[in-house]
């Protein structure tokens, strides 16, 4: 799922090839072009800055042909940098722009260059990424060893076209490795192999370009004459287009601003999106408000917190809510903002709390989370993955809300954005930050040797140390919720810490929260009462939290009700489809009643002689903290529920965890006969203070 949809998108036959073209933002924002590079990636090589770049301007893409939603055509006069500039020109015209801010990436700065040199009035301001081109030649160099078939291709060697036409993959895999050689940059680099995949060897290399390709246009005439402020951004260890290019560059035109960028490769757009993001819009100069305010520190009377919820189920929200009350018992005066989306937004709506306006302007995490399920599997770690281009959209809504205003504190309940981008920004942090989790280390589901799964999720757990060590002043505080022993007794990946152990050192385990009381829903039949259940009838309670990724076992939980019903025929269900599970289609049985949402779904769990649920951990620890008995089915490949919340459960001696897979209606209905109304006082018991212990750690900051 993408974090932004274009507002218009199609195809036009320009200069005798066909192009693609979307278009993100309001219509009457200032534009921005976003230029094509090299066909070996499409224009969702744009995709950290098109959501940030659409909330002020007008922002256009295309693909030229080759690549993405271009025509694909081995033609070598398709891929004549002329034509394209022309292409760029040919789009705007038929958009009705006149004028327009151009943004060049690697082989699109040539473009660029050449756009606003022949094209001045039609070129307001030019950012040019990475830019190859040398005062005296356009880029890439001639070289005639491209044509030329070896024994043995090392190295860039292998950019030739026959290593190409029988090793393709290899030269992808090389390539983009070239390309991203910071550490912990698996996922562009995966993102540039599947983008290459998207075009052929031999479109690739009708685009090597020849004398006749390269703009008529000589490089230093084309330079000489632009006009229009110019922006050069180059990455010093950037081993494909050097950064002494660049350089020559800014010493033939000292007028134009030059930033090297200390560390970076080739791929700041996608490695290093928070800085370019800013270089941009302070380069583009977006429109601000013609009416700002500001106010001296001292005189600001309430203090204020910004509290990021995550809305990946709507456990976090409901603890959140508990730790909120005890710190406003301590901060009297402490005014809370929630940085919130739906489901999150509803519950918030309905508490009556301040939810900030610009949560509108959020990317849908869960909406991402359900595109990735299906058949009651859901891969956490590959959906976190490819969350990346939405996280960081959210990372700068949360940025520009810090930035208006002057909060005192900021809290995250697994922001996990905001956590990862502050350690790979920390000159933006500006108030105190806690960190709040249940959860973690990533571990695979794939455990066989060699596995790649294995290898990722090592090296995203690696990141996250190294941020930590290198950055601790990012977090002011590390919260955990549980106890120390709730963690898995596993290591982060090969030759790094136990999980355990490390987070005996970087969190406060502070116990876990749950939104109520436990010593509250002691008494079943008062809560029955209060609900309207009947006093002696039993009671099985069916949830799958706020995704349609568990209708099956609704499914699953329906066919198998008739055969608990036939052995417990005055017992009585209550199926919680939830938010996005339509519950007219759900069928009908006896003694079965759905409903879509209930409000405070603890209450009637604590009232279940038997709760039947996913494995998430909000819901399972809510049946412990109430003492009932549950079943409890872990997603397919769902790493957290299968290890981590599997895990803790058994530490508390609570719930019997079954198979999905292995599971019928038959073997549901007679381990839900088994285990309903079941003896529970082996759970071991939650601290019951773990909220207020919370809170007293992050009151601290204020």
């Amino acid at each position: 799922m993408r974090a932004i949809e274009p507002v218009e998108s199609g195809t036009l036959l320009l200069h005798e090839f066909s192009i693609g073209y979307e278009l993100f933002g309001a219509p009457d924002a200032p534009p921005v072009l976003l230029l094509p590079t090299w066909q070996i990636v499409h224009s969702r090589i744009w995709k950290m800055q098109v959501p940030w770049l659409a909330r002020s301007f007008r922002v256009i893409t295309f693909d030229p042909p080759g690549n993405g939603a271009g025509e694909r055509t081995t033609d070598p006069r398709a891929y004549e940098y002329d034509r394209i500039v022309d292409q760029a020109i040919g789009l705007l015209d038929h958009l009705g722009i006149a004028q327009a801010a151009v943004v060049g990436f690697s082989r699109g700065c040539d473009y660029g260059i050449s756009l606003a040199a022949r094209y001045p009035e039609r070129i307001s301001r030019l950012a040019l990424i990475a830019c190859g081109v040398w005062p005296e030649s356009w880029q890439p160099r001639p070289n005639s060893e491209f044509w030329t078939r070896r024994e043995q291709y090392d190295g860039w060697q292998m950019r030739n076209a026959h290593f190409w036409r029988e090793h393709y993959d290899d030269w992808l895999a090389f390539f983009f490795g070239q390309l991203l050689p910071e550490p912990h940059s698996t996922k562009g680099i995966e993102d540039g192999i599947a983008w290459g995949n998207d075009t052929t060897p031999e479109i690739l290399i009708a685009t090597i370009p020849t004398a006749e390709q390269f703009p008529r246009m000589p490089t230093r005439e084309a330079i000489e004459r632009v006009r229009c402020p110019v922006l050069l951004m180059h990455g010093d260890i950037d081993r494909c287009d050097p950064i002494d290019a660049s350089r020559a560059l800014a010493a033939v035109r000292p007028d134009w601003t030059f930033v090297t960028l200390e560390g970076c490769g080739h791929l700041p757009p996608l490695r290093d999106p928070v800085m370019i993001n800013h270089e941009l819009a302070d380069f583009l100069a977006p429109p601000r408000p013609s009416q700002r305010s500001w106010s001296r520190p001292m005189a600001r009377v309430e203090r204020r917190a910004l509290f990021v919820s995550s809305p990946i189920g709507l456990g976090h929200i409901q603890r959140d809510l508990a730790i909120a009350r005890e710190l406003r018992r301590l901060v009297p005066d402490l005014q809370i903002d929630w940085l919130a989306q739906p489901p999150v937004t509803q519950v918030l709506e309905r508490e009556g709390e301040t939810i900030h306006p610009r949560s509108r302007e959020l990317a849908s995490e869960a909406g991402h989370w359900e595109s990735m399920s299906h058949d009651y599997r859901l891969h956490c770690f590959h959906a976190f993955r490819e969350m990346d281009e939405i996280l960081l959209a959210n990372f700068m809504v949360f940025l520009d809300i810090v930035r208006e205003t002057a909060y005192d504190l900021w809290i995250g309940d697994e922001a996990w954005e905001v956590d990862h981008f502050l350690h790979e920004n920390p000159e933006l942090k500006t108030a105190p930050f806690v960190f709040m989790t249940d959860f973690l280390g990533w571990l695979p589901i794939d455990r066989s040797p060699n596995s790649r799964e294995a290898i990722l999720t090592a090296d995203y757990n690696a990141e996250m140390l190294e941020h930590v060590q290198r950055y601790s002043r990012v977090r002011d505080r590390a919260l955990y919720f549980g106890t120390y022993d709730d963690l898995v007794p596993e290591r982060f990946g090969p030759d790094l810490p136990p999980i355990a152990d490390w987070a005996r050192e970087h969190f406060e385990a502070v116990g876990y929260v749950v939104p109520f009381e436990p010593s509250d829903y002691v008494d079943t039949a008062a809560i029955r009462q209060r609900l309207g259940y009947a006093p002696d009838r039993p009671l099985v309670v069916a949830a799958v939290g706020g995704t349609a990724v568990g209708r099956p076992l609704l499914d699953l939980v329906t066919a198998a009700w008739p055969l608990i019903r036939r052995e417990q025929p005055d017992a009585e269900c209550l199926l919680v489809a939830g938010p996005r599970i339509d519950a007219a289609g759900l069928p009908d049985s006896p003694g079965l009643r759905v409903a879509a949402y209930v409000h405070n779904l603890y209450e009637h769990l604590a009232a279940a002689d038997l709760g039947i649920v996913q494995g998430g951990l909000g819901t399972t620890m809510e049946l412990v903290a109430t003492r009932r008995p549950f079943l409890y089915l872990p997603l397919r490949d769902h790493c957290e529920q299968l290890v981590h919340v599997a895990y803790r459960l058994r530490q508390h001696r609570a719930g019997q965890r079954l198979d999905f897979d292995a599971t019928t209606p038959e073997s549901l209905a007679a381990a839900a006969l088994a285990t309903l109304g079941s003896d529970t006082s082996n759970y071991r018991p939650l601290d019951p203070h773990a909220a207020a212990r919370a809170a007293q750690s992050i009151a601290a900051l204020l």
